[in-house]
Parts: C-alpha cells; structure tokens; sequence
C-alpha cells in the first residue's frame, strides 16, 4: 500500500511538473522578418541552436552555423534549407577547444562578411571532464565561456559597423548555484562538471553586464538568457551510458522540447520592442532577475580584466 501510494504520488508529481511547463513556456509571437540580417548561431547544428537557425532562417536571415563538426553541420544545413525553402544558410567550422580556431573562424568572418546583426553564443556543454586544453585553460571554462567571450570580443567591431545589432548569451538558471572565486577562475584549485557549468554560466551573466556598459552609445545590445531545461545533447559527454540514457530520457519527459527551448533566444533576436533593450537577462521570453551576484558591477568588471589576460586579447585593441 505505502509503494502504491508514493508511485501515485510520483506521478502526479511529475504530470504537475509537466502541466506547469507547458502552462509557463514563453513563445516567441513577433513576426518580424529577417531579410538583409546576418546571424551567427554557435552550436547550431543541433538542440535549441538549430531551432533557433532554422527560425531565422524562415524569417530570410543569412544564417551562419558555427560548428565543430562539418558533418553535423553540413546535415542540418540541409535540413534547414529543405524546411525553410532559404538557401542563404552555411557552416563556418569553429571549435571552442581552440583559441586559434576561434581566431580563425573570426578573421574570416570580418574577411567574408560585410555585416553582422546577430551573434548567438549558444554553444555549450557539460561532462567534458577535468584537463587543460592547449590554450592552458580548463576545457569546461573554455567551451563553455572563455571561447566566446574571446569570440564576441573579436567581432564586436563588425557588429558596430552594423548597428543596430544584437548579441544574445545562452546561460542558465544554474548559474545562481555557482560558486565565483576569483583565485579558481581556471579549476586550478577544485572541480566538478556541475561547477564548471554553473561557474561558465554565471560568468556569460556577468560578460553580458560588462559588455553592455563598454557598448553603450554603439546600438550593439548584450542579452543574457536562459532557455529552460531541455532535451537536448548538452549531456552526451556524460562517460556511463546508463546514467547518461536515464538523464536525457528523464529530461525529455520533463522539461522543454528544443523548439521550445529555442523560443527566447529567437524573441531577443527578432523583436522589435527590444532594440534598446541591453544587460537585462531573460526567461521564457519575458526580463527577469539573475543572481546578485551576476549583477555585481565590481565582479564583473574583475572578471573582465582576468578574461583579458586569459585569453590573451583586449578588447581595447580591436
């Protein structure tokens, strides 16, 4: 009887939870359209990065997918094409694992591209374990933030150029469970995977407060959002399968679907209402409060200077 009733009550549980979900999920409603607007999606080959190309895309966007894999990313061109009927979609490789790929990927944009409206830092993910990469950087830190801080500060002069443009940083909720020392900026002195993505996130929080301040007076906008739980493949690099398989499935039943989870990045993107709008953060496409901690000016403007020195590049020189 005690097992009958706490399955029931399991239940229930979670068709509330799914009922919430549902009844809460911000949809993006603006039609506005996107022709003679260059977007760049990083990640967008797959989960809530290709909803959000292939949304762009439908509204006549030149949408770039930056990717590392040139096969995934090939196939979901394609697939955004074929769904859109817009041909101007087409893959950049860039690998976040490499601050030279990221130079790279960069100077060729600047070379090839004569504007740029829209950058999405949307790439991201979890279980990538505890080693340096070449760059001597930590490789959750630098997927996750480091890389498209170096990124977004490389292509902020094109952005100018093309103002109004909008910048737009996929963080998450679990950023008000990170843990901000300035001495373990790196994961020099502890780690975890869950640490390494909540810290990653706080400081996409803090990089979009900073760089709004830096861009006032430009019309390039800074935003920070989060997009909800979803199913997507943030957690493929979870080593047990098993634990892995029962995280996705149990994520998939539970939260967002990726079209969903899509719907605030596209709304930063397209709508009009928010041109002006810059260093606000977002949930379920409507302005919310993050952490204090994220909003803290002094913290901000710290990590800032240590991302500088990180990365090796200041914005002050570009």
């Amino acid at each position: 009887m005690v097992l009958w009733t706490l399955s029931l009550a399991t239940v229930i549980f979670l068709v509330a939870v799914k009922v919430y979900q549902k009844l809460t999920c911000g949809i993006c409603k603006s039609s506005a359209h996107m022709v003679g607007k260059v977007v760049i999606v990083t990640g967008g080959n797959s989960g809530l990065g290709l909803e959000t190309a292939k949304d762009l895309a439908s509204r006549g966007a030149r949408v770039i997918l930056a990717c590392r894999s040139v096969a995934k990313a090939t196939a979901a061109v394609e697939k955004i094409v074929k769904d859109t009927g817009n041909t101007d979609v087409h893959f950049r490789q860039l690998d976040l694992t490499s601050l030279r790929s990221v130079r790279e990927f960069c100077a060729n944009i600047i070379k090839t591209e004569k504007r740029l409206d829209v950058l999405i830092n949307n790439a991201g993910a979890g279980g990538l374990g505890n080693h340096v990469t070449s760059d001597g950087i930590h490789v959750g830190m630098q997927v996750n933030y480091f890389a498209p801080f170096l990124l977004t500060c490389l292509l902020v002069p094109l952005m100018k150029s093309s103002a109004p443009s909008r910048i737009i940083n996929v963080s998450s909720m679990i950023h008000k469970y990170s843990v901000l020392d300035f001495e373990n900026l790196n994961m020099e002195k502890y780690w975890s995977d869950y640490l390494v993505y909540a810290n990653s996130k706080l400081f996409l929080i803090l990089m979009t407060v900073e760089l709004s301040d830096r861009l006032k007076g430009t019309g390039v906008t800074v935003n920070a959002l989060h997009p909800g739980v979803s199913a997507t493949n943030i957690f493929r690099n979870i080593p047990s399968e098993i634990i892995r398989n029962i995280v996705e499935k149990g994520i998939h039943f539970m939260f967002k679907s990726p079209w969903e989870a899509s719907q605030t990045a596209i709304y930063l993107a397209v709508a009009p209402e928010l041109r002006d709008v810059t260093g606000k953060y977002f949930i379920d496409c409507r302005e919310c409060k993050p952490s204090k901690v994220s909003l803290d000016r002094e913290h901000s403007e710290r990590l800032w200077t240590e991302s500088e020195r990180l990365v090796k590049f200041s914005l002050k020189d570009s």
